[in-house]
C-alpha cells in the first residue's frame, strides 16, 4: 500500500481545529497485515479520522531476539483528544487486539517481547511530554529506521 489520504472527511474548519498525531504500528504474531489493518480501522473509530497511512515495511525485531519479523506502518490521524486521551485508547486497541503485558515486568510496555499489535505516539503537534508513561516526540524514534523511513513517506507529500 503506498501514502495515501484516508478518510479524509473532515471540513477546513474541523481540520483546522484538530490535532496531528502521528502513530507508530508494529505487529509481529499472527497475520500481521491484518492485524495492522484492522489497528488502522479502530484507530479510526476510536482516536480520529486517519488522514494518511505509510506502506507497510518488514523488520528484523528491535531490542529483543526473536524468529518473528516486524511488519511496521506509521498513520497520520486528525483527533479532538488529547495526548493522554490518544494513549489510553490506543493502549485499548493493543488490549482488544490480544497483547498481553510481559510476564514479570514491573514497567509493562519497556520490555520488548513478541505482539500481534504495538502502537506508539510518535508526534502529537509540536507539544513535547515527559511523564513517566508517556514521551512526546518519541524518545527513540529516530534510532528507529521502521518507524523514520514510514514516517518520512508520509510527512513528505
Amino acid at each position: 500500500m503506498k501514502s495515501e489520504d484516508c478518510n479524509a472527511t473532515l471540513s477546513q474548519r474541523e481540520f483546522a481545529a484538530a490535532h496531528r498525531v502521528y502513530l507508530g504500528l508494529g505487529s509481529n504474531l499472527g497475520d500481521r497485515r491484518h492485524h495492522l489493518d484492522t489497528a488502522v480501522r479502530l484507530v479510526g473509530e476510536r482516536v480520529g479520522t486517519v488522514v494518511r497511512q505509510s506502506s507497510y515495511v518488514e523488520t528484523a525485531p528491535w531490542g529483543f531476539q526473536s524468529d518473528h519479523p516486524f511488519l511496521n506502518a506509521v498513520i497520520l490521524c486528525q483527533t479532538a483528544l488529547t495526548p493522554r486521551q490518544v494513549l489510553r485508547l490506543t493502549q485499548q486497541i493493543e488490549r482488544d487486539m490480544g497483547r498481553q503485558k510481559p510476564v514479570n515486568s514491573p514497567r509493562a510496555g519497556r520490555t520488548y517481547a513478541d505482539r500481534p499489535i504495538d502502537i506508539d505516539i510518535l508526534l502529537y503537534d509540536d507539544l513535547t511530554v515527559d511523564e513517566p508513561d508517556l514521551q512526546i516526540p518519541h524518545p527513540l524514534m529516530t534510532r528507529r529506521d521502521f518507524v523514520m523511513i514510514p514516517l518520512r513517506e508520509i510527512t513528505s507529500t
